[in-house]
């Protein structure tokens, strides 16, 4: 601590004189040897500070004694320091930022003064220059040591981006805050809020184009040989049909003489030719029941008898080809910061088992679904976590469990976080799959034969493409004061003349296109102006250069 000696003044000139040598004034005494007291050199029962004063940069304070003092310290000079006017008044000055403590003492080592400063950074010029810069707004500066304090309201987050560097260049002349590496004598902790809090509108769009192309060449055969008393069959390929025995139950019976003279009872005789038919060997009955099994395809069947061996075969063309376009615009609106979720679509059932041989039911969400979280940064800019997601039920891959078919979900799903401003778009997943497949079913060995292994072989080619895209674009937006169309505008139900007569399931204004929400495109609005419709507050602006931190992006979100 630096020690000062107190000025004592009398009447007489001389003895003024000698005191003032004894007793030099605290510029003085720092001039005759800056002598700096230790701690342990202060006053036995020395007490701590009961009171406390706030002082700017530059500022003084004159503290008027209740008696005379011979003593003064103070802990750090180069914060405060201390002038001595006379015995029973001090002047206390604010030099930089910081806290000091202050005593002054008698003669006798009792202490008159014991005080606290608190050196800050002059916050009157900071408001009234903040109040020039954003007069609309309602900004408070609280200094604590080396940092200052932002809050309460201002219209935008450019605005606050503003006033911080306004408030970080008046604390630290001299220094590019612009820079981050530059060292600052003081910081600023930016606590402002809008005063309307911003609301972010996303548009995903998910467009996916599938192609399918699908050949197949299947052979089916089925033979019989009865030969020898011995029933001998070979079969390929699915069940399209039947060789057996003609029926000739309902046959018409005639006297066996008509035939064979001589001959007594019946013959039943074929009614297509007239001629008699030998029941042990009706004959033989061909039966395709199961030709063009299966969506697109078309059967070529042949039966009869081939060196004394009854033959039946079908033979399976497919061919399909299939262009699939899905295309899916989900949107939302949330607070920033806030997390919102949007569902188009319905649950499916799934059984599961539980102890006790007992089953329970779980639903499984599917449709078009959106969830995001954003985050309104300093500068306008818009951080969010972005999940979209679209799914169908599909035949492929399900399960039958005790006759009940389950169905497969087939998902386009993306999640991801990106930066991007309002109005700008950005795609944040793609897929582009070509797929090929070939498959050959054949008979072992016998389809290995040229030429007649044909008769034993089936082939399935497949080649299918797929292209999707999902794009984001968000909009920082406010809500409207009109009225919005809506799709069911100028929808009417039809009456039942007309659903009978002209055949119309419903009716409208005739010649008007039904109304259809639409979005403008970006426009820049100050901060506090009335908007009339819900459309896009802010340009996509171009990233700031001297922005240092963003506000960081809220907490994800996890859909099970």
């Amino acid at each position: 601590m630096r020690k000062h000696t107190v000025l004592m003044r009398t009447a007489a000139a001389a003895l003024a004189t000698v005191l003032a040598a004894s007793y030099p004034t605290a510029a003085n005494a720092a001039d005759a040897g800056g002598r700096t007291a230790r701690v342990a050199n202060l006053p036995a029962g020395t007490q701590r500070p009961t009171s406390e004063v706030l002082l700017s940069i530059g500022q003084g304070q004159l503290v008027t004694l209740p008696t005379g003092i011979a003593n003064v310290w103070t802990s750090n000079p180069t914060v405060a320091d201390v002038y001595v006017s006379n015995p029973r008044q001090i002047h206390l000055f604010g030099k930089d930022a910081g806290e000091a403590t202050v005593f002054a003492t008698t003669a006798s080592g009792q202490v008159v003064y014991a005080t606290n400063v608190r050196v800050n950074q002059n916050i009157t010029s900071l408001d009234k220059m903040l109040k020039l810069a954003f007069p609309d707004a309602q900004i408070a500066v609280t200094t604590a040591g080396q940092l200052a304090v932002l809050t309460g309201t201002i219209g935008s987050p450019e605005d606050s981006a503003a006033a911080e560097r306004l408030v970080l260049t008046a604390l630290n002349p001299g220094v590019n805050v612009s820079d981050p590496a530059a060292a600052l004598k003081m910081g600023v902790i930016n606590r402002l809020k809008t005063a309307t809090p911003l609301q972010v509108n996303l548009q995903v769009r998910i467009a996916e184009v599938s192609r399918d192309l699908v050949k197949e060449i299947g052979n089916n055969l089925l033979t019989r040989d009865q030969t020898g008393g011995f029933l001998f069959g070979v079969a390929q390929g699915r069940n399209f049909g039947s060789i057996g025995n003609a029926d000739i139950s309902k046959f018409p019976t005639v006297p066996a003489s008509n035939f064979f003279p001589g001959a007594t009872g019946t013959i039943p005789i074929n009614p297509a030719t007239g001629l008699p038919v030998n029941p042990a060997n009706p004959g033989t009955l061909y039966n395709f029941d199961k030709l063009g099994q299966g969506a697109g395809k078309t059967s070529i069947a042949l039966a009869g008898r081939l060196f004394g061996i009854d033959v039946a075969s079908a033979l399976d063309l497919a061919e399909t080809e299939g262009l699939v376009s899905t295309l899916a615009n989900p949107n939302l609106t949330a607070l920033s910061g806030e997390t919102a979720s949007f569902l188009a679509g319905g649950e499916i059932p799934i059984p599961l088992a539980q102890g006790l041989g007992q089953i329970g039911v779980e639903y499984k969400q599917y449709g078009v679904s959106l969830a995001f979280t954003p985050t309104v940064l300093a500068d306008g800019r818009i951080s969010m976590r972005v999940r979209p997601e679209v799914s169908e039920l599909s035949t492929t891959g399900s399960v039958t469990l005790n006759g009940f078919q389950i169905p497969a979900l087939t998902t386009r799903r993306a999640e991801t976080t990106v930066e991007l401003g309002s109005g700008q778009s950005f795609m944040i997943g793609g897929l582009l799959q070509n797929k090929h497949f070939d498959q050959i079913d054949k008979a072992p060995g016998v389809g290995d034969i040229p030429i007649l292994g044909a008769l034993f072989r089936s082939t399935r080619f497949r080649h299918s493409e797929t292209e999707l895209v999902i794009i984001i674009t968000p909009y920082l937006v406010r809500p409207t004061n009109g009225a919005i169309p809506l799709p069911t505008d100028g929808y009417k139900s039809a009456t039942d003349a007309a659903r009978v007569l002209m055949g119309k399931n419903f009716t409208g204004e005739s010649g008007v296109q039904r109304p259809l929400p639409t979005m403008a495109p970006p426009q820049v609005q100050s901060a506090g102006q009335p908007v009339s419709q819900a459309t896009p507050l802010l340009q996509a602006p171009a990233k700031s250069a001297d922005r240092k931190t963003d506000a960081a992006p809220a907490p994800g979100f996890s859909l099970k």
